[in-house]
């Protein structure tokens, strides 16, 4: 008997989400290249260290313009609600397999990952055109532009924390990696993570 699924991304909806990847990829890599002198040899997979730091800004605003679609889709979906709350007090039964609360299209670690994205992109952008050669940095001094980099690098260590939370989860939560590459679930998995969100799949069907 062929398994039901439930689509739960568009085939475009994970198309932008490879490219945000791919572009976080490439971005962090690069950082660290520049980051940490331990690390600078990974400069070299670019070509060479001036072709990494020529792209990495350009990768940088690819990867911003491409999270601001996601951003305006999926906003909506996460607001925090107190079903979030129940979830997060519920943590360590969270973490053992057990799902606590009502929850929606997403849950309050899915959503926190989400403003914290938000968040560290809005500063990365910010911090990134004030130190970008040649184009901007030559209209701010330099004591603006040493605290530009001093907060897109805590930005960006911000971010690479939360993604590799993100994607440990991902891999945890059987299922989910399902999602984001065939863009569909089963019932049983949106029934027990998600079951606000599947009653609401089902009454719109």
């Amino acid at each position: 008997m062929k398994e039901k699924l439930i689509q739960r991304y568009t085939a475009a909806e994970r198309a932008n989400h490879w490219v945000v990847a791919g572009c976080f990829l490439l971005l962090a890599i690069s950082g660290l290249g520049f980051f940490f002198p331990a690390f600078f040899w990974l400069t070299d997979l670019f070509g060479t260290p001036q072709l990494a730091r020529i792209l990495h800004p350009f990768v940088g605003v690819v990867m911003v313009l491409a999270f601001v679609r996601q951003f305006f889709r999926y906003w909506r979906h996460n607001l925090i609600d107190k079903e979030d709350v129940v979830w997060m007090k519920s943590l360590r039964e969270v973490l053992k397999g057990n799902e606590a609360g009502d929850t929606g299209r997403y849950n309050a670690g899915q959503k926190g990952m989400f403003w914290l994205m938000t968040g560290c992109l809005v500063l990365l952008l910010c911090s990134g055109v004030i130190a970008w050669r040649p184009y901007f940095a030559i209209h701010f001094p330099i004591p603006v532009i040493r605290l530009a980099l001093l907060v897109h690098s805590a930005s960006a260590v911000a971010l690479i924390v939360g993604i590799i939370v993100h994607v440990y989860a991902a891999l945890w939560i059987k299922g989910t990696i399902r999602a984001m590459v065939e863009g569909v679930v089963s019932h049983a998995w949106a029934r027990k993570h998600h079951p606000r969100w599947y009653r609401d799949v089902i009454g719109k069907r």
